[in-house]
């Protein structure tokens, strides 16, 4: 899956100007506080609107300014780990990871083929009928990865997936995020 970002957002104290492109694999995204890693993310995802430039992923236009183009981000077929789980406290594990299907309408025994798959994947089996109050940070994580996966997204971006992790939950997170990318064959963009 081919991603290619030109973009530019203003601001009054800030310029945001990235330009890259990668293609199947994992892209780190390094940088100090601040710096726009997050807000690139969020363009990509049509969370934010940049000010100019394209966003194109695998040759399909999400973003162009000139040709006045701007998916909504339901329309982009992303996946987006928020860095803090953003999770419905509400909500039991399946739940949370069938939300999206859910919103797409896929039929229930789709629905639970799929989450069940994907708990599987982030080895969780076992915890979808627990609510998130329930969860340590890292199964909480988990169910955060599972539920950007849900809906088969063409990428995946991960926002600061591991920062409120201890250095042992931080590295078991990176490797599942390896293993799922290669056991999936999904593009990863990881800011941290």
């Amino acid at each position: 899956m081919a991603l290619e970002v030109a973009i530019k957002k203003y601001y009054p104290d800030f310029s945001l100007d990235v330009n890259f492109y990668t293609e199947k694999g994992i892209l780190g995204v390094l940088g100090a506080s601040g710096c726009g890693k997050s807000m690139t993310l969020k363009c990509i995802a049509g969370i934010e609107t940049p000010d100019e430039g394209k966003i194109i992923l695998n040759a399909r236009v999400l973003f162009d300014s000139e040709k006045k183009i701007n998916l909504s981000p339901q329309k982009r077929n992303i996946g987006y780990l928020f860095q803090n789980y953003a999770l419905f406290p509400y909500m039991t594990v399946y739940d949370n990871v069938a939300f999206g299907l859910t919103l797409k309408k896929v039929p229930k025994p789709e629905i639970k083929k799929r989450v069940m798959y994907i708990l599987s994947l982030v080895q969780l089996e076992g915890y979808e009928n627990r609510k998130p109050e329930q969860l340590s940070g890292g199964q909480k994580q988990r169910v955060g990865i599972a539920r950007a996966l849900a809906t088969d997204p063409s990428i995946l971006l991960c926002d600061e997936a591991t920062s409120a992790l201890d250095p042992e939950t931080t590295e078991s997170i990176l490797q599942l995020l390896e293993r799922i990318h290669k056991e999936l064959n999904i593009t990863m963009l990881i800011v941290t």
